[in-house]
């Protein structure tokens, strides 16, 4: 109880931290409410696919039967931003997650064991960061064929050094410390050690570092969705929803804003879903660091 008093007291420090809660809270309960704002049509075997209400290339302005007008080829927009913040939690916790998962334990086998094994894994990690991030994601996922799944893996791979690179620093530190001394002189083995003293006390700058990393994540995956190596035409992506009106970014002819709910919705979703990341990886920070007190 004392421990959650004290986090509403940094919480409440800092106006802008609580604004990234409430920002991630409500595209949460959008997410888990998604089939009952948005429900999927009757006889749909993947709720993720888009409804359409006919081919033609033109889209709709917004109206009654479509609250955020359509996209190119008659993709409902509504639906596919309900949907769509399922699919960007997804990709974000499962990115993050997964990352953090490698990184922390090859950050923390180089740091602990030192050695050839810390060169291997180091050298490893100098290799996938020497190229830039997105480029070597683009190019993982023409190897792997386009889908939303390879695109998770290509931005796993891209990922995890970071967190490898900060683990492995805090590990060093970490072992030198008087309790893991006695813990070995107590006859603790090496994974005991590893996995219950030393990961424990280093891991929190990790995942300090990945709650402000998840909305550059997210940018990455809708930037690959944008350039046509994400889901499916019609699949519920933000990334993608944008792709689908590339076409119609200066509008019609004469009237620049004539369609300009096909960008600006989902631009403006990212963009709060980014932000909303960014904060509350700002209240991780306050929250862990004891810097910040």
């Amino acid at each position: 109880m004392q421990r959650l008093r004290g986090i509403w007291k940094t919480l409440r420090r800092k106006p802008m931290s609580l604004l990234g809660f409430a920002l991630i809270g409500f595209f949460f309960v959008v997410a888990v409410a998604a089939p009952v704002l948005a429900p999927p049509p009757v006889g749909s075997r993947d709720p993720y696919i888009i409804p359409q209400s006919g081919y033609s290339p033109d889209p709709v302005r917004p109206s009654k039967e479509h609250w955020f007008g359509t996209t190119e080829q008659q993709y409902d927009l509504y639906y596919g931003m309900v949907w769509g913040t399922r699919t960007a939690f997804r990709v974000a916790v499962k990115v993050v997650a997964t990352s953090v998962l490698i990184g922390v334990l090859l950050g923390g086998a180089a740091g602990f064991y030192g050695g050839w094994v810390d060169e291997v894994i180091m050298r490893f990690t100098d290799v996938v960061l020497a190229f830039p991030d997105l480029v070597l994601a683009v190019v993982i996922v023409a190897i792997l064929g386009p889908s939303l799944d390879h695109v998770m893996y290509s931005v796993m791979a891209v990922s995890w050094p970071s967190y490898a690179r900060l683990m492995r620093g805090d590990v060093l530190s970490v072992k030198e410390r008087d309790f893991v001394a006695a813990a070995r002189s107590l006859g603790a083995s090496d994974s005991r050690i590893l996995f219950r003293h030393i990961i424990p006390n280093s891991i929190y700058p990790v995942l300090v570092v990945a709650s402000l990393s998840t909305g550059s994540v997210v940018i990455t995956a809708a930037a690959l969705s944008f350039l046509g190596l994400g889901a499916p035409v019609g699949y519920a992506d933000w990334g993608q929803l944008i792709s689908l009106s590339r076409n119609w970014i200066m509008g019609a002819s004469g009237s620049p804003f004539a369609y300009w709910h096909t960008i600006f919705i989902p631009g403006i979703a990212i963009f709060l879903f980014v932000l909303g990341w960014n904060l509350l990886g700002d209240a991780v920070r306050d929250i862990l660091d004891p810097r910040q007190k």
